[in-house]
């Protein structure tokens, strides 16, 4: 053992002896230095990049291989037997189809550093190493100012796919691109209590993180250069392309499901919290160490095609995520996180046809097996006290199927002329199986499980794009123009009969209420001097938790858009920007709309630009909005209520008065700085939002008079006007101390959100939009949030502390009382070690100071019925994980 040990000292001892320091300077082609140029020994994941004046210094063994790579320009490698001093030139002159054209602009010369609006460059390989979070949103939601995503807890589908957002609008008002190209949407429409509710948006879940290089994220309205849905800004998720390289990691982890005060002492309900594995779907009790276990397994891998470099790259990633359970009061003794099993294959290629022309694609599929608790049935008519003796919790399960493919070509003609012809196809099904559930007209006779139906989007987008860049027009002039045409399609589909069907003391189907009637229990609160009390209550039909969709839901809906855009950038002078887009766009179901984009940067110095832009805006509503609709039952604190919510083309939303929908239209404004001083990067953007028309969800009205069989109605409509003012920071210093590499990031947002018109035409107000619908709207984002991220390096040792501020957010509750949540600091600490060249071990917990949101008052008012609703810090508390990574 001795011998074993002392070998391994020597063999450290050579190592480190063995390694050479390299110092060199990186710069352009017209000699300016580059500043943040990534530089990485090939084959590690040691690296190191360019301070202001485009020096660097690094460690590396004696037989290295260097990796020089930086936007917008091509990737250069160096070998350190050429000298301790690399001076290294990246060239961005060469008009080569490899050429990176960052979201926000056009021009394939242009990058971040001298960009005219903000954009976020987020590296997935520093964010994954350096974290325990599994999932794309989460990931966002701590590195991104002023991104924001919630987990939610019975809200129904919501519950599956997580809303995301920027600067606090809705999530159908960022627009998602995959390697510049428009992602579909999914085809679930949030409709509780969640934050989005009323829209739909991209789920950007369904992507592995491992098949994603980066990530731009464009904070900029941008409907004038890419379409409708780009009111709040653009998200552009580059693929990876790397070759002979086997990379991944295999996670495991779990949450601490023990809160502070009354819960951690053991003095919650125990009723409320343990519950029986046949009853309630979960077997977990308060006893419990860890819950919520995960287990991620991801691999990607790339090959060359030719040798004109054409690729081929591969992701396939495994994630089984189990529910955590969390204390709720009497009516939701399931509040928890939904359980996720999902796999993953993604690829993405090129292939060279000539020296000018290539052909790419890339796309994937995603499914994911879902398991979620709705709202506890304890008693009553909706109970067959034979079958679940006490109550039950039913679950509502989905399998959602994520599927897409893009492919296309590029060229570059003899006269610099760039084209690209692409088509990309998506399609989003989402499909419901209600468990653990009963139909309670037919009582004992009752399956348990159902399959309710369900609804997808199918979206084919065809676009023709063309640029070029005049570089004898004043210091350079980019022009860019197309076309695109996309189809989208939205379904809904039927259920068995028995997850929407009430049904007779017979057990047929009832279809004429005047001779049919269900099988009935005593009304306990029948009162015999009441001429309107009923001395029994019927039993209702349909799958408890959540309704199957019947023939009458069904939907085959679908539209097209045909748009045509320009987009010029001029480099007036080397100081002064100008660029300018504008796009007309017809819709065949609404009509047409054309908006405009005009932005300017200067610089002032060498060290400091000044940045605006003035853009109008819109989005058009979705095809789910308009004819989505579904008879459900609403639960709170003081029981169930049916609800019907009628399609926008319905008569009864026009008895009601509510119009047919139209786009919502925005103005964007921006102004902001940036700024470097030696190793530290400053931006500072503020921002003006102005949403005309906004769809929304409204409350629920009185329907009882119109014999519906529901006794409330809710509509979707162009209800509210929103202004939203803002402010996005980002500070970066890095620093390197001999063999050590030292980071800190600030990335912080300030948003305030008014809603100053409520568009309620007669109808009451607050049922129309009152308190609690304004406060879900106003809470989609906190007035602030705070990122500090530290890193530090030595040699194979690596480490990152994080401390993330979400500000105070107020919701309403049933009892249209203030829920008020205080700001919480969550903290994330994670330790990485090399452990050979191939295999590196990680250790962490994503906020290990296991902090929870504020607990709300003993009713039970919550919307999610748990002691704390889905606020941004998230409800599941501390989260512990180790990670093995590999590289071959």
């Amino acid at each position: 053992m001795r011998k074993i040990t002392l070998m391994l000292c020597l063999l450290s001892f050579s190592l480190v002896f063995s390694q050479k320091e390299i110092s060199g300077k990186v710069s352009d082609n017209t000699g300016a230095p580059l500043p943040g140029v990534n530089i990485l020994e090939k084959g590690t994941s040691n690296g190191t990049s360019t301070d202001l004046d485009g020096n660097y210094k690094i460690r590396v063994k004696e037989n290295a291989t260097l990796e020089y790579s930086f936007l917008g320009f091509a990737t250069v490698t160096k070998s350190a037997s050429e000298g301790s001093t690399v001076n290294v030139v990246l060239s961005a002159g060469d008009q080569q189809l490899q050429e990176v054209q960052i979201v926000g602009s056009r021009n394939s010369k242009r990058t971040i550093v001298n960009s005219a609006v903000p954009i976020d460059v987020i590296s997935m390989k520093d964010i994954t190493t350096q974290s325990g979070k599994i999932e794309i949103n989460e990931l966002l939601q701590y590195v991104a100012p002023s991104f924001n995503a919630n987990k939610q807890s019975g809200s129904d589908g919501a519950d599956h796919v997580d809303p995301a957002s920027l600067r606090g609008l809705g999530p159908d008002q960022t627009l998602v691109l995959i390697n510049g190209k428009r992602r579909h949407q999914s085809s679930l429409i949030n409709l509780f209590g969640t934050r989005g509710r009323g829209n739909t948006g991209t789920d950007l879940n369904a992507i592995p993180a491992s098949a994603i290089k980066r990530i731009e994220i464009l904070r900029d309205g941008a409907a004038a250069q890419y379409g409708s849905d780009a009111i709040a800004g653009v998200i552009n998720i580059v693929l990876n392309d790397n070759v002979n390289e086997l990379t991944g990691a295999v996670t495991y982890g779990a949450y601490n499901p023990h809160a502070e005060g009354d819960f951690l002492n053991g003095t919650a309900n125990t009723h409320n919290y343990v519950l029986d594995q046949n009853r309630f779907g979960n077997s977990y009790g308060k006893d419990s160490k860890l819950d919520g276990g995960s287990v991620k397994v991801a691999a990607n891998y790339g090959v060359a095609i030719g040798d004109k470099g054409g690729f081929a790259n591969f992701t396939t990633e495994y994630l089984n995520k189990n529910k955590t359970l969390r204390p709720g009061y009497d009516f939701r003794k399931g509040f928890g996180e939904a359980a996720i099993q999902g796999f993953n294959l993604f690829g993405n290629l090129a292939i060279p046809v000539s020296d000018h022309t290539e052909f790419y694609a890339f796309g994937g599929r995603n499914y994911r097996d879902t398991d979620a608790y709705a709202f506890t049935r304890n008693g009553g008519e909706r109970v067959v006290e034979t079958v679940y003796p006490g109550g039950y919790t039913p679950r509502i399960t989905s399998n959602i199927i994520d599927q897409s493919f893009a492919a296309g070509f590029r060229k570059q003609t003899a006269s610099g002329w760039k084209i690209d012809f692409s088509n990309t196809f998506g399609k989003n099904l989402f499909h419901y199986y209600i468990k653990g559930t009963i139909n309670a007209s037919l009582l004992e006779k009752s399956p348990t499980e159902f399959d309710a139906g369900g609804h997808s989007l199918t979206q084919n987008t065809t676009n023709f794009d063309f640029s070029k860049n005049f570089s004898s027009v004043l210091k350079g002039l980019n022009l860019a123009f197309g076309s695109e045409y996309r189809v989208e399609k939205f379904n809904i589909f039927a259920g068995e009969e028995g997850s929407y069907a009430t049904y007779d003391t017979a057990g047929q189907v009832i279809t004429n209420p005047s001779s049919q009637s269900a099988p009935t229990i005593p009304n306990p609160d029948y009162d015999p001097t009441d001429p309107n009390s009923s001395a029994t209550i019927p039993r209702p039909g349909g799958s408890q938790g959540f309704p199957g969709y019947s023939p009458a839901n069904v939907v085959d809906k679908s539209r097209t858009n045909l748009s045509l855009y320009a987009d010029t950038e001029l480099d007036v002078t080397d100081s002064f920007l100008l660029s300018a887009a504008g796009r007309f766009e017809n819709y065949s179901d609404f009509g047409s709309t054309t908006n405009i984009k005009l932005a300017s940067r200067i610089k002032v110095n060498k060290n400091f630009n000044i940045r605006s832009s003035f853009s109008t805006g819109f989005r058009a509503p979705s095809l789910a909005q308009i004819y989505y609709n579904l008879r459900f039952t609403n639960f709170n604190s003081s029981g169930a209520t049916e609800v019907l919510l009628s399609p926008n083309n319905s008569a009864v939303t026009k008895a009601f008065g509510i119009n047919k929908l139209n786009e919502e239209r925005a103005k964007n404004a921006s102004l902001g700085f940036t700024a470097s001083v030696g190793n530290f990067t400053a931006t500072v953007d503020g921002y003006y939002i102005d949403v005309k028309d906004r769809i929304v969800l409204t409350g629920y009205f009185d329907a009882s008079a119109l014999n519906l069989g529901v006794s409330e109605a809710q509509f979707f409509t162009n209800g509210v006007d929103t202004k939203t003012r803002g402010v996005d920071v980002v500070l970066a210093w890095k620093k390197s101390f001999g063999g050590s590499r030292f980071g800190a990031t600030l990335a912080g947002n300030f948003n305030q959100m008014e809603i100053y018109n409520v568009k309620n035409k007669g109808l009451d107000q607050e049922t129309f939009f009152g308190a609690r619908e304004k406060a879900f709207l106003l809470a989609s984002a906190p007035k602030n949030k705070f990122a500090l991220n530290l890193t530090y390096a030595i040699k194979k040792l690596d480490a990152g502390l994080a401390f993330t501020r979400f500000s105070k957010v107020v919701l309403v509750d049933y009892n249209n009382e203030d829920d008020v949540y205080g700001a919480k600091i969550v903290s994330d600490l994670t330790v990485g070690y090399q452990l050979t060249k191939q295999l590196k071990w990680s250790v962490g917990a994503n906020n290990f100071m296991n902090v929870y949101p504020d607990k709300q008052d003993e009713q039970g008012n919550t919307e999610a019925g748990g002691y704390w609703d889905a606020v941004q810090m998230g409800f599941n508390g501390a989260y512990y994980y180790t990670r093995l990574g590999f590289s071959f």
